[in-house]
């Protein structure tokens, strides 16, 4: 089932320009390795969702798959061929706002061939350009 917020304050949102480098999100905290977006995008609950379970399927049951976003934006779309006007549209989807360099998922407990080839088929599910990271040494 498709990620999306128990509840909200407002069941519409505008849309909003997403410019600017992620300052928050943008290293690798619980896992071992990580999946870091390239570019800006809204990404689909069912975009999360497709990226979650390539990776279950793959890894088999080891290791552990950490998602860094959620998608808390209601996205709306009015139906086509409508005429102008009655109002804003319902949800269509939601969506994660996701900025360039903004970590979308982790894996904890696997080798780091494995966790290569299992984020690497998590990134083809994703609409935007994405790169294998490693968790920073602290000394």
């Amino acid at each position: 089932m498709a990620m999306m917020p128990k509840r909200v304050k407002f069941r519409k949102e505008m849309r909003r320009a997403r410019d600017r480098k992620a300052t928050k999100g943008n290293f690798v905290a619980y896992g071992d390795y990580g999946l870091q977006a390239l570019e800006g995008c809204w990404l689909t609950a069912r975009q999360i969702e497709a990226g979650r379970i390539a990776a279950q399927h793959f890894l088999k049951r080891q290791g552990k798959v950490f998602i860094r976003v959620f998608p808390d934006k209601p996205i709306s779309k009015k139906p086509l061929e409508t005429r102008m006007g009655k109002g804003k549209a319902d949800t269509d989807y939601w969506a994660a706002r996701v900025k360039p360099g903004t970590v979308l998922y982790e894996i904890a407990g696997v080798p780091e061939d494995v966790s290569k080839r299992t984020l690497k088929r998590i990134a083809m599910k994703m609409p935007v350009r994405c790169r294998f990271i490693h968790r920073r040494v602290s000394a």
